[in-house]
Protein backbone atom coordinates (compact mmCIF):
# COMPACT_ATOMS: atom_id res chain seq x y z
CA UNK A 1 0.00 0.00 0.00
CA UNK A 2 1.69 3.37 -1.16
CA UNK A 3 1.54 6.22 1.40
CA UNK A 4 -1.21 8.17 -0.43
CA UNK A 5 -3.30 4.94 0.12
CA UNK A 6 -2.12 4.87 3.79
CA UNK A 7 -3.24 8.76 3.72
CA UNK A 8 -6.61 8.10 2.41
CA UNK A 9 -7.64 5.01 4.46
CA UNK A 10 -6.31 7.20 7.62
CA UNK A 11 -8.94 10.63 6.44
CA UNK A 12 -12.13 7.79 5.64
CA UNK A 13 -11.59 5.97 9.25
CA UNK A 14 -11.02 9.45 10.82
CA UNK A 15 -14.55 10.60 9.09
CA UNK A 16 -16.29 7.71 10.00
CA UNK A 17 -15.43 8.01 13.57
CA UNK A 18 -16.44 11.42 13.67
CA UNK A 19 -19.40 10.45 12.10
CA UNK A 20 -21.06 8.60 14.98
CA UNK A 21 -19.65 10.39 17.66
CA UNK A 22 -21.93 13.96 16.17
CA UNK A 23 -24.42 11.48 15.95
CA UNK A 24 -24.60 10.07 19.21
CA UNK A 25 -24.81 13.90 20.76
CA UNK A 26 -27.08 14.86 18.07
CA UNK A 27 -29.41 12.60 18.07
CA UNK A 28 -30.06 12.37 22.02
CA UNK A 29 -32.95 14.57 23.30
CA UNK A 30 -31.66 15.49 26.32
CA UNK A 31 -34.64 16.97 27.77
CA UNK A 32 -33.54 20.79 27.63
CA UNK A 33 -34.90 21.35 24.32
CA UNK A 34 -36.46 24.84 23.81
CA UNK A 35 -40.42 24.67 24.25
CA UNK A 36 -42.78 26.88 22.62
CA UNK A 37 -43.13 30.58 24.42
CA UNK A 38 -45.39 31.01 26.71
CA UNK A 39 -45.66 34.04 28.31
CA UNK A 40 -48.09 33.16 31.03
CA UNK A 41 -45.85 29.56 32.00
CA UNK A 42 -42.71 31.41 33.51
CA UNK A 43 -42.62 28.57 36.06
CA UNK A 44 -41.62 26.12 33.36
CA UNK A 45 -38.50 27.46 33.06
CA UNK A 46 -35.53 26.12 34.77
CA UNK A 47 -35.14 27.54 38.53
CA UNK A 48 -32.54 30.98 37.63
CA UNK A 49 -33.42 30.62 34.30
CA UNK A 50 -32.61 33.45 31.92
CA UNK A 51 -35.89 35.06 29.34
CA UNK A 52 -35.05 35.93 25.79
CA UNK A 53 -34.71 39.73 27.81
CA UNK A 54 -31.81 38.28 29.51
CA UNK A 55 -33.35 38.94 32.59
CA UNK A 56 -33.53 35.87 35.10
CA UNK A 57 -36.23 34.66 36.38
CA UNK A 58 -36.20 32.50 39.78
CA UNK A 59 -39.07 30.39 40.70
CA UNK A 60 -41.12 29.35 43.10
CA UNK A 61 -40.56 25.56 45.18
CA UNK A 62 -42.99 23.70 43.10
CA UNK A 63 -44.93 20.58 44.60
CA UNK A 64 -42.40 19.21 46.95
CA UNK A 65 -43.67 22.32 49.48
CA UNK A 66 -45.97 20.57 51.86
CA UNK A 67 -48.72 21.76 54.48
CA UNK A 68 -49.35 24.95 55.28
CA UNK A 69 -45.97 25.91 53.80
CA UNK A 70 -46.93 25.29 50.23
CA UNK A 71 -49.35 28.49 49.94
CA UNK A 72 -46.40 30.92 51.53
CA UNK A 73 -46.52 32.48 48.09
CA UNK A 74 -50.41 33.01 48.06
CA UNK A 75 -50.62 34.46 51.63
CA UNK A 76 -47.46 36.46 50.32
CA UNK A 77 -49.60 38.02 47.67
CA UNK A 78 -53.12 38.13 49.65
CA UNK A 79 -53.36 38.92 53.06
CA UNK A 80 -54.99 35.21 54.47
CA UNK A 81 -58.29 35.69 55.18
CA UNK A 82 -59.14 37.79 52.47
CA UNK A 83 -62.06 36.17 49.35
CA UNK A 84 -58.68 36.66 46.67
CA UNK A 85 -56.57 34.48 49.06
CA UNK A 86 -59.01 31.73 49.67
CA UNK A 87 -59.75 31.97 45.59
CA UNK A 88 -55.54 31.48 44.93
CA UNK A 89 -55.25 28.79 47.70
CA UNK A 90 -58.30 26.76 46.02
CA UNK A 91 -56.26 27.17 42.63
CA UNK A 92 -53.44 26.16 44.08
CA UNK A 93 -54.99 22.90 44.85
CA UNK A 94 -55.69 22.45 41.79
CA UNK A 95 -52.22 23.30 40.30
CA UNK A 96 -49.64 23.25 42.81
CA UNK A 97 -46.98 24.75 40.38
CA UNK A 98 -49.04 28.27 40.27
CA UNK A 99 -48.11 31.37 41.61
CA UNK A 100 -49.47 34.45 41.68
CA UNK A 101 -46.53 36.74 41.29
CA UNK A 102 -44.91 35.03 38.35
CA UNK A 103 -48.55 34.57 36.86
CA UNK A 104 -49.01 37.96 36.73
CA UNK A 105 -45.22 38.69 35.48
CA UNK A 106 -46.70 36.55 32.54
CA UNK A 107 -49.63 38.41 32.37
CA UNK A 108 -48.11 41.97 32.25
CA UNK A 109 -46.02 40.26 29.33
CA UNK A 110 -49.05 39.19 27.65
CA UNK A 111 -50.81 42.13 27.89
CA UNK A 112 -48.02 44.23 25.84
CA UNK A 113 -47.99 41.44 23.08
CA UNK A 114 -51.38 41.82 22.43
CA UNK A 115 -51.67 45.25 22.83
CA UNK A 116 -49.00 45.77 20.32
CA UNK A 117 -50.33 43.12 18.17
CA UNK A 118 -53.65 44.34 17.95
CA UNK A 119 -52.06 47.91 16.35
CA UNK A 120 -49.98 46.26 14.02
CA UNK A 121 -52.54 44.08 12.79
CA UNK A 122 -50.46 40.74 13.98
CA UNK A 123 -52.56 37.91 13.40
CA UNK A 124 -50.45 35.34 14.08
CA UNK A 125 -49.43 36.48 17.28
CA UNK A 126 -53.13 36.85 18.50
CA UNK A 127 -54.25 33.69 17.32
CA UNK A 128 -51.84 32.10 19.57
CA UNK A 129 -52.75 34.57 22.64
CA UNK A 130 -56.42 34.98 22.64
CA UNK A 131 -59.22 32.46 22.83
CA UNK A 132 -60.94 31.81 19.83
CA UNK A 133 -64.20 33.79 20.78
CA UNK A 134 -61.73 36.48 21.30
CA UNK A 135 -59.59 36.07 18.49
CA UNK A 136 -62.26 36.47 16.30
CA UNK A 137 -63.63 39.44 17.74
CA UNK A 138 -60.34 41.33 17.66
CA UNK A 139 -59.66 39.88 14.00
CA UNK A 140 -63.15 41.35 12.93
CA UNK A 141 -61.99 44.91 14.52
CA UNK A 142 -58.54 44.60 12.69
CA UNK A 143 -60.22 43.40 8.99
CA UNK A 144 -63.00 46.47 9.17
CA UNK A 145 -60.29 48.73 10.20
CA UNK A 146 -58.28 47.73 6.99
CA UNK A 147 -61.37 47.92 4.67
CA UNK A 148 -61.71 51.89 5.46
CA UNK A 149 -57.87 51.74 4.88
CA UNK A 150 -56.94 53.30 8.50
CA UNK A 151 -53.98 52.16 10.18
CA UNK A 152 -53.23 52.44 13.75
CA UNK A 153 -49.23 53.78 15.26
CA UNK A 154 -48.77 52.61 18.71
CA UNK A 155 -45.52 53.30 21.65
CA UNK A 156 -46.07 51.00 24.67
CA UNK A 157 -44.24 53.27 27.77
CA UNK A 158 -45.06 50.87 30.23
CA UNK A 159 -47.68 49.09 32.85
CA UNK A 160 -48.07 51.50 36.14
CA UNK A 161 -49.92 49.42 37.63
CA UNK A 162 -51.11 45.58 37.79
CA UNK A 163 -53.12 43.25 40.43
CA UNK A 164 -54.59 39.77 40.37
CA UNK A 165 -58.56 40.32 41.22
CA UNK A 166 -60.29 37.25 40.87
CA UNK A 167 -59.06 33.76 40.41
CA UNK A 168 -61.22 30.63 40.25
CA UNK A 169 -60.26 26.45 39.35
CA UNK A 170 -63.42 24.94 38.52
CA UNK A 171 -63.22 21.14 37.29
CA UNK A 172 -60.67 21.42 34.65
CA UNK A 173 -60.35 24.57 33.79
CA UNK A 174 -58.32 27.63 35.72
CA UNK A 175 -59.27 31.49 35.44
CA UNK A 176 -57.61 34.65 36.67
CA UNK A 177 -58.63 38.04 36.15
CA UNK A 178 -56.11 40.73 36.70
CA UNK A 179 -56.49 44.37 36.78
CA UNK A 180 -53.79 46.56 34.11
CA UNK A 181 -53.50 50.09 34.39
CA UNK A 182 -51.05 51.06 31.19
CA UNK A 183 -49.21 53.78 29.69
CA UNK A 184 -49.65 54.51 25.67
CA UNK A 185 -48.98 56.94 22.77
CA UNK A 186 -51.88 55.56 20.01
CA UNK A 187 -52.76 57.27 17.40
CA UNK A 188 -55.65 56.14 14.06
CA UNK A 189 -55.05 57.34 10.68
CA UNK A 190 -57.54 57.45 7.87
CA UNK A 191 -56.37 56.27 4.36
CA UNK A 192 -54.83 59.81 4.01
CA UNK A 193 -52.85 60.05 6.55
CA UNK A 194 -54.87 62.07 9.21
CA UNK A 195 -55.60 61.25 12.42
CA UNK A 196 -59.02 60.65 13.33
CA UNK A 197 -58.50 59.01 16.96
CA UNK A 198 -56.07 58.91 19.74
CA UNK A 199 -52.70 61.44 19.86
CA UNK A 200 -49.22 61.01 18.19
CA UNK A 201 -47.40 62.42 21.16
CA UNK A 202 -49.92 61.95 24.76
CA UNK A 203 -49.41 59.60 26.72
CA UNK A 204 -52.78 57.95 27.62
CA UNK A 205 -53.81 56.04 30.59
CA UNK A 206 -55.54 52.87 29.92
CA UNK A 207 -57.54 50.58 32.41
CA UNK A 208 -57.95 47.37 31.53
CA UNK A 209 -59.87 44.03 33.49
CA UNK A 210 -58.72 41.02 31.48
CA UNK A 211 -59.15 36.93 32.44
CA UNK A 212 -56.83 34.59 31.27
CA UNK A 213 -57.85 30.75 31.50
CA UNK A 214 -56.53 27.35 30.59
CA UNK A 215 -58.28 24.38 30.06
CA UNK A 216 -55.68 21.64 32.10
CA UNK A 217 -56.79 18.58 29.83
CA UNK A 218 -55.88 20.33 27.02
CA UNK A 219 -52.39 19.17 25.02
CA UNK A 220 -51.78 23.08 24.78
CA UNK A 221 -51.03 24.25 27.99
CA UNK A 222 -50.70 27.88 27.52
CA UNK A 223 -53.13 30.67 29.31
CA UNK A 224 -55.45 32.56 27.01
CA UNK A 225 -57.33 35.70 26.87
CA UNK A 226 -61.28 35.53 27.30
CA UNK A 227 -62.52 38.48 28.23
CA UNK A 228 -61.49 42.18 28.11
CA UNK A 229 -62.70 44.92 29.36
CA UNK A 230 -62.54 48.27 30.02
CA UNK A 231 -62.21 50.03 33.02
CA UNK A 232 -64.45 53.34 33.46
Amino acid sequence: MGSSDFVTLFFLVAAVLIFFQLRSVLGRRTGNEKQPFDPLAQRDLPKGAARDDGKVVTLPRREDATGEDRFSAVDAYAPAGTVLNDQLRELLRHDPSFNPKEFLNGAKIAYEMIVMAYADADRKTLKGLLSREVFEGFESAIADRESRGETVKSTFVGIEKSEITQASARDNEEQVTVRIVSQLITATYDKDGTIIDGDAEAVAEVNDVWTFARDVRSRDPNWKLIATEAEQ
